[in-house]
């Protein structure tokens, strides 16, 4: 028989007929055979091929049309939109074209036509679904987390003759799951007559991603007790529930079992242990994995960075990351985020930097999200603004991600105008878009706008959750808004569906403790439906210094002590509370029982940028380059500020100096009066002082701030631990409620 070719490789007959003159049946073709027999095929290749079956009417055989879709639908150079316009050409498709165009645009980025040519099949094709279509159009329902349309296709499941098959009972399983009804997928699960492996691993995953680890690991046992031998998909689900937990001692268990057991350690079984060990925080066991590993990925390397930077051991962070042989912009991802979430924001930002100016790559949303939130974290303000006209110039959308990181910044660095412009500009606002503006005007003491902001809220039909009552709750704290806190906290759970949790509890304690109600903040605190948490405690001792209860601070400190029995601050706010009441004999006390113990006070910093350089500030501090120019201006801040009636706030002192010159001088090197001295011989007088400080700012320094805006005429700006102190013409935005 003579045949042609088309391109240089393809062979095709050049009649259809056998040599007996007969008709040939489409199954033996050339043409099908040799797509049988190639799977590399270029979409030029197949468009040539489709081009002579069409010549040859090959097309209105069913079979032979099939095939040729498959190779469109399914191949490595698959073409949906070429597929579709081939699928509207064939006159009587059979079942599986119908399942095999269902299936690849459930996969596709466009799921959706999935169901469009499902519901088509439906209601223009001879042929009902079996089998093999409900799990593909399944699929595609739990991409798009279709629930009215899911739970239809499980309506026709059950009524067709495959309700009990466990294919597609284990793609219903994974659909409710997607869609977040756990106790739907539990019930299917539960009514599989007879259950495969998958069956396990699909509910085992879902409980876990549904954070049910608990629950996830007790299925784990019931499918062992049943007779199932667990497989690597499996462990991947129960290594990412134990890393969930953040409980090693199981990580180790599972580590060992999966030895014992034989299961295959594939690289994709590795990095999830890999991950396990570096969210458990072992970066030990991680590196003798990694390091055992004979295949890695990129995963792997970026796993392993993660681990170091978890650990606080960033010079192996970086080694990791200076040995990988490839770095794409996901990797400084990687490295920008785990400095920036690992107390290192300014490596954070000078990661970033490298990224764009030597590594010359393009940043990602995630790499921006990260760099604004070392800005947050360092009151960046110059370079937060880079960002952001960065992010104006390459036209990126404001998603709910960037607005949020972005309000966060302009709000944590003093700028509320900015922040509130980036806010109004979003035309989608999530509820974290709102929830961070809240918070903004929040540590702004901005307590009645922040409720009317959540008055508004609820009128565009954004339901709060539970950090939007936190934020509320703070606003309400800083105001002094003590009623209007108390009957958002008592409508959380009736009116929204929110039960208040350790946080909210926290919150409405600072409330009542600011408020000097200090009783009733314990009342509270005893009346909590859980064990009450150390933060509450906390919120309850500090309230006691502000207004010198002595009695009351004691017994929230030492409840604070006994879940914290490390903790620092405890043993500070009790030596100022202490120190206010004269009592240095107990002060003295506190601080050898913190020597004692190995504990340090952590040391008061203050830093601030300019010119796109942060400076840092410890108290006493004489390493900067301007030292000598800042304590001269120092001096002059002191001399001018006695003019007008200046006079330093002993009580703030946590040792008892006995010359009253020597009290003076210590209160004068706070790392603020130092931050504020710099800041007045190199910020532009136009420009405001914005100052970051790590611990709350004292008394003492809260004066000077007021007084040297006056005399100064200058704007200071203040982001103590706590809250925003905007300092201008002798008064503070707080309206000294702190």
């Amino acid at each position: 028989m003579a045949t042609t070719t088309i391109g240089p490789l393809i062979p095709v007959a050049a009649n259809p007929r056998s040599q007996n003159g007969s008709q040939r049946f489409p199954a033996d073709h050339p043409i099908l055979s040799f797509l049988d027999e190639h799977n590399t095929l270029t979409t030029a290749d197949l468009k040539r091929i489709h081009a002579r079956m069409l010549r040859f009417d090959l097309l209105r055989h069913p079979y032979a049309a099939s095939r040729l879709l498959t190779s469109f639908a399914l191949s490595p150079s698959r073409n949906l939109p070429y597929a579709l316009r081939l699928f509207d050409q064939i006159p009587h498709p059979n079942l599986y074209s119908w399942n095999i165009l269902i299936r690849s645009l459930a996969s596709s980025p466009l799921p959706y036509l999935s169901l469009h040519l499902f519901s088509r099949m439906l209601t223009s094709s001879p042929h009902s679904p079996d089998r093999f279509t409900f799990p593909f159009v399944i699929k595609a329902a739990a991409e798009l987390e279709m629930l009215g349309e899911g739970s239809a296709l499980h309506g026709l499941v059950i009524k067709s003759p495959f309700h009990s098959d466990v294919f597609i009972l284990n793609s219903l399983v994974h659909f409710y799951a997607v869609c977040g009804c756990l106790d739907l997928s539990r019930q299917v699960f539960d009514f599989i007559p007879q259950k495969d492996v998958v069956s396990w691993n699909s509910m085992i995953t879902a409980l876990v991603r549904a954070d049910r680890c608990n629950d996830a690991l007790e299925l784990f046992k019931a499918m062992e007790q049943s007779g199932f031998a667990p497989n690597d998909v499996t462990m991947v689900s129960l290594l990412s529930a134990c890393g969930k937990k953040g409980n090693l001692e199981l990580g180790w268990w599972m580590h060992s079992y999966i030895k014992q057991n034989g299961i295959k350690q594939c690289l994709i079984l590795n990095n999830a242990i890999l991950d396990m060990y570096a969210k458990c925080g072992s970066s030990a066991d991680a590196s003798l994995l990694f390091n055992s590993m004979k295949k890695k990925d990129s995963i792997s390397w970026t796993t392993m960075l993660v681990a170091y930077a978890k650990s606080f051991e960033f010079d192996a962070a970086r080694r990791v990351f200076d040995e990988m042989p490839h770095r794409d912009t996901a990797v400084w991802n990687a490295l920008i985020s785990g400095y920036e979430q690992n107390g290192r924001p300014k490596d954070a930002l000078a990661a970033f930097n490298e990224l764009r100016d030597v590594a010359k790559l393009e940043p990602d949303e995630l790499t921006f999200v990260a760099a604004l939130s070392a800005c947050s974290q360092l009151c960046a303000l110059e370079s937060g603004k880079r960002i952001h006209s960065h992010l104006k110039s390459n036209s990126f959308v404001l998603n709910y991600h960037l607005a949020t990181a972005l309000i966060d910044m302009y709000s944590k660095c003093g700028d509320l105008e900015n922040a509130v412009e980036v806010f109004r500009s979003v035309n989608k606002r999530d509820v974290f878009v709102w929830s961070s503006m809240i918070a903004g005007l929040a540590m702004h003491g901005r307590g009645m706008e922040a409720m009317d902001l959540f008055k508004e809220m609820q009128v565009a039909k954004v339901k709060p959750n539970h950090v939007t009552f936190t934020n509320i709750l703070s606003a309400c704290s800083h105001a002094g808004l003590v009623e209007e806190g108390r009957m958002y906290f008592t409508k959380m759970l009736p009116l929204y569906g929110i039960a208040p949790q350790i946080e909210h509890y926290g919150c409405m304690a600072d409330i009542l403790g600011r408020a000097g109600r200090l009783e009733e903040a314990r009342e509270l605190i005893k009346s909590m439906p859980f064990q009450p948490p150390a933060s509450a405690w906390g919120a309850l001792l500090g309230a006691c210094v502000v207004h010198g209860d002595v009695l009351l601070g004691e017994l929230a400190c030492h409840k604070l002590l006994e879940l914290e029995p490390r903790n620092d601050g405890a043993y500070v706010l009790l030596s100022n509370l202490y120190a206010k009441a004269g009592r240095w004999e107990d002060v003295g006390r506190l601080r050898k029982s913190m020597r004692d113990q190995g504990l340090k006070k952590e040391p008061g910093c203050s830093s601030m940028e300019v010119d796109g350089v942060i400076h840092e500030f410890l108290v006493g501090d004489a390493s900067h380059p301007l030292s000598e120019r800042i304590y001269k201006k120092l001096e002059e801040m002191t001399e001018r500020l006695k003019a007008v009636g200046y006079e330093a706030n002993r009580t703030q002192l946590l040792q008892n100096v006995e010359d009253e010159v020597g009290k003076e001088h210590a209160l004068s090197l706070h790392s603020e009066k130092l931050a504020i001295a710099y800041g007045l011989i190199s910020v532009r007088e136009t420009m405001a002082i914005r100052i970051n400080k790590n611990l709350r700012i004292c008394e003492d320094c809260h004066s000077v701030g007021k007084l040297i805006s006056d005399v100064y005429g200058r704007e200071i700006l203040i982001r103590d631990r706590y809250r925003f102190h905007h300092f201008k013409q002798g008064r503070c935005s707080c309206k000294d409620y702190w």
